[in-house]
């Protein structure tokens, strides 16, 4: 795991002297080693954290034995001993990066077809004068880019980017942006906040060349491995679906430095943590958070899953003070709006686990593969034709319950039959503004919300809405919330975390499944979680699940109530122009009256003004 950054120009807007700037930005994500590269058109820059070959020989930038292929690379490849009995290479080294290369220089861009990890990285070709780019399937590792003319500048965090003087004068704020952050409390791929500024897209490379610069190719997307039948058989799938846990948890364990778990005690988390468990000799380490004077406090059920596993396990119980006091740092380390505030428990954690260990496995992807959240079921319910029929009147008969639960379920009938009923399932179920009330929020019209969905039409066969939801999950909410929630918080402590459900492999099975065989009776994850009862008692689950959240809508009304007084002042919202102040004041009295389910609508508009108070461009 590492941080990688470099340049492709053939003009004098940037040269080697933003390498180093570019790697002090991003120092947190690879303290072990630091080193530049720099050829004829391209410079290439390296944060070393050391994971797997802890040796000199092992750091980056890294040339193949030829001499002609440089690369920076960030990640790690899980079947990269394989890669290298199966393809005969000649290696120096004990390290993953070393194959990637040299593997390249073999097979040229194909070469990525054959990789399981998550990565992102670069290889410079030093005789054509040509530069790749590559990201992983699933977008586990980020990669952004900034465009001009005949440069291309890219990094692993967009603060390396901002870093550079040169970069940061072109730079002017995504009203697009704005609206999709303020409807998903994210900003999705492609977009940054930043108009110049782009993610680079999951499962797909980049070559940069002289005379035809940057040309974007996809390797793979989930609709090209959607099968036109699905699996019906609970016995064959059990069976499939435990060989394929068993092998991804076990390359994930390859490590040379000290490793553990993330456990919430949920179904994810304890899975992994129970077939670690089962492969590995060694007494596993486990991490659990809980939080003072929380209602919803989920360490004494990792207890019981961690005693009943064996464990070595660190339960940390966090105060109210400690975890509000990282609510002003947040920004500097997600660098662009992120209203997702589990993103707090998930730095104290990292922080705390990295005392102890250097790489942790983590259990995301369960929910969005397996149909673990209530928003599937709500994706069932709306597509019948007596609801779409209906769902003006229950609009208008739910808001005007004197209950804060019924309100909140009248924005979720809030839609019209025309729109992408995903994005819209997901911004009530997160409790973020509709496009509806984005119509009236908005001040400027050219802050609009640009189309957000999936082409469902490209399928090779006809979706259930449940299985359209949780694709938009996968492409959108995993992706560019997750994923990136986990890959800050944790690199901002120096810590790795691998994804284990995320194997392209799990995901590609999952795909295929019958959706009877993700839920049963309204209740997701039915064939993880009988994978997961032969490891561990069901008795230990017979629980709500509660997420990894924070109780931000008291909080507001509390000690985090200064952020409404700073950032929703009248002269803040005039100042930027970007939504109806009369708007925001209604909801925040709303908010204030009783209706707690306005929360993240006032936290994002908080965050969105809290940035921009913050930026200089």
């Amino acid at each position: 795991m590492c941080g990688i950054a470099g340049y492709f120009t053939l003009t004098n807007l940037v040269g080697e002297e933003i390498l180093p700037i570019m790697n002090r930005a991003m120092l947190h994500r690879g303290p072990d080693a630091s080193d530049t590269f720099e050829a004829q058109y391209c410079g290439l820059a390296h944060q070393r954290l050391s994971i797997i070959d802890l040796s000199a020989a092992a750091n980056q930038p890294m040339t193949t034995r030829c001499g002609r292929y440089t690369i920076v690379f960030n990640g790690e490849i899980y079947n990269y001993k394989d890669l290298s009995h199966k393809h005969a290479l000649i290696l120096k080294t004990n390290s993953d990066t070393e194959v990637v290369v040299e593997l390249f220089a073999k097979l040229g861009p194909t070469h990525v077809n054959e990789l399981n990890g998550m990565f992102a990285y670069a290889i410079y070709d030093n005789v054509e004068n040509s530069l790749h780019l590559f990201r992983d399937r699933a977008g586990v590792k980020p990669l952004f880019y900034f465009q001009h003319n005949h440069t291309v500048v890219f990094s692993s965090e967009l603060k390396s980017l901002t870093a550079v003087e040169v970069i940061k004068k072109q730079l002017s704020v995504n009203t697009d942006s704005i609206a999709s952050f303020l409807h998903l409390g994210y900003i999705p791929q492609p977009n940054t906040i930043y108009n110049q500024i782009h993610k680079f897209p999951a499962g797909a490379y980049a070559l940069i060349t002289p005379d035809r610069h940057l040309t974007i190719t996809p390797y793979w997307s989930l609709e090209e491995k959607i099968s036109p039948k699905r699996e019906y058989n609970e016995q064959r799938a059990f069976k499939t679906l435990e060989t394929l846990l068993l092998s991804s948890v076990e390359q994930r364990l390859i490590s040379d430095v000290p490793y553990g778990v993330f456990l919430s005690g949920g179904t994810d988390s304890s899975l992994v943590a129970s077939l670690a468990s089962k492969i590995t000799k060694d007494k596993i380490k486990t991490f659990t958070i809980g939080f003072e004077k929380s209602t919803h406090n989920e360490a004494p059920f990792a207890q019981n899953i961690a005693k009943h596993l064996g464990t070595h396990h660190h339960e940390y119980i966090v105060s109210e003070k400690e975890s509000i006091a990282l609510f002003d740092t947040l920004n500097d380390v997600y660098d662009e709006p992120f209203a997702d505030t589990s993103a707090i428990p998930t730095l104290i954690l990292s922080k705390l686990a990295r005392q102890e260990v250097k790489m942790v496995l983590c259990g995301d992807g369960g929910d969005e593969l397996f149909y673990g959240y209530g928003a599937y079921y709500w994706a069932d319910r709306l597509d019948g034709k007596l609801i779409r029929g209906s769902k003006d009147l229950l609009h208008f008969a739910l808001k005007h319950v004197p209950s804060s639960r019924y309100k909140r379920v009248a924005q979720m009938f809030d839609f019209s039959v025309k729109e992408n009923i995903q994005s819209h399932i997901f911004s009530q179920e997160q409790y973020f503004f509709s496009r509806n009330e984005l119509k009236t929020l908005l001040k400027n019209p050219k802050n609009r919300l640009n189309e957000i969905g999936v082409d469902y039409s490209k399928y090779p066969r006809i979706l259930e809405p449940i299985e359209k939801q949780a694709i938009f999950d996968f492409q959108y909410y995993l992706k560019d919330d997750l994923l990136v929630k986990v890959d800050r918080a944790s690199m901002k402590s120096s810590l790795e975390a691998r994804e284990p459900l995320l194997d392209y492999r799990i995901i590609e099975f999952a795909a295929n499944l019958h959706p009877d065989l993700k839920s049963r009776n309204g209740v997701g994850k039915y064939l993880l979680k009988q994978v997961l009862y032969k490891y561990v008692p069901q008795s230990l689950f017979n629980r709500p699940k509660w997420g990894f959240s924070v109780p931000l809508a008291s909080w507001l009304k509390g000690d985090l109530f200064y952020l409404i007084e700073k950032y929703l002042d009248l002269k803040v919202l005039d100042k930027h122009n970007i939504v109806d102040a009369a708007q925001v004041q209604n909801l925040l009295k709303r908010f204030l009256k009783g209706d707690d389910f306005l929360y993240n609508r006032l936290w994002a508009i908080i965050v969105i003004h809290k940035w921009l108070e913050e930026q200089d461009i």
